[in-house]
C-alpha cells in the first residue's frame, strides 16, 4: 500500500489572492477647482464688456470748494508749531476747584489773588498760571487747524465778504433750517467753504 501522509505534516499553505490594483491618490478640492476654473478665467473677455465705456463723473456746478486755505511758507510753519504748542499747554485749572463743583464746573479761569495764594507763588504742586508765553504765534492766532479765518455767517449778503482762499463761512446758530440750507448752496456755488453744514458733500468728506 503506498505510504499514507502522515497527519504530524502541515498542511500547504493556500496561495494569495492576487491584488488587488492600487487606487489612485485623491486630488484636493483645491486643486480640482482650480483646473475647472482655469478655462473660464482664460476665456476671452465677452464682447459686451468691451463695448462697455467707463462712466463719467458728472460736472460740477460752480467752483471747486477748497479743503485748506492758501497761505505762504510762513504761515504753514508757523500751524505746525502751533500745534506743537498745543501738544505742550498744560491744563489751566482753577484755584479750589477741586473743593468746590461751582467753580471749576464751566471750565472757566480766574487768576489767584489770595496774599497767602499758592498757585499764585508758582508752587510746584498746584496747577499752572495762565501766561503770555502759552500764547500760539500771532500771525495764524485765531485760524481753524485747516487754515481758514472763521467768519460769521448770517444772509446770503454775508457772503460776498467771504475769501474763499483765506476765509471760511460759519453759519450762526440762530439761523433755521431753511435759510441754512439756502445759505450752504449759496456757498457752495461761490466756492466758499462751510465749517459747520448740514448736509456735507463727498468732496467735504
Amino acid at each position: 500500500m503506498p505510504d499514507e501522509p502522515s497527519a504530524s505534516a502541515a498542511p500547504e499553505p493556500e496561495a494569495a489572492p492576487p491584488s488587488e490594483t492600487k487606487r489612485p491618490p485623491r486630488r484636493r478640492a483645491s486643486e480640482s477647482t482650480a483646473k475647472a476654473s482655469a478655462p473660464e478665467s482664460a476665456a476671452p473677455p465677452s464682447s459686451k464688456k468691451s463695448a462697455e465705456k467707463p462712466m463719467e463723473k458728472p460736472a460740477e456746478a460752480g467752483p471747486r470748494v477748497p479743503k485748506q486755505a492758501t497761505l505762504s511758507e510762513r504761515d504753514r510753519r508757523l500751524l505746525v508749531a502751533r500745534r506743537a504748542l498745543d501738544g505742550r499747554r498744560p491744563v489751566f485749572g482753577r484755584q479750589a476747584e477741586n473743593r468746590y463743583e461751582r467753580v471749576g464746573r464751566d471750565g472757566s479761569w480766574r487768576r489767584p489773588r489770595g496774599l497767602q495764594s499758592k498757585q499764585r507763588r508758582h508752587y510746584g504742586y498746584r496747577a499752572r498760571v495762565v501766561r503770555v508765553g502759552y500764547r500760539s504765534p500771532a500771525a495764524v492766532r485765531g485760524l481753524v487747524p485747516s487754515g481758514f479765518k472763521p467768519v460769521l455767517v448770517r444772509t446770503t449778503s454775508d457772503l460776498e465778504r467771504v475769501q474763499p482762499t483765506r476765509e471760511a463761512a460759519v453759519i450762526a446758530r440762530t439761523v433755521g433750517t431753511r435759510r441754512r440750507l439756502a445759505l450752504e448752496e449759496a456757498a457752495r456755488e461761490r466756492g466758499i467753504r462751510v465749517l459747520n453744514p448740514i448736509v456735507k458733500s463727498e468732496a467735504e468728506t
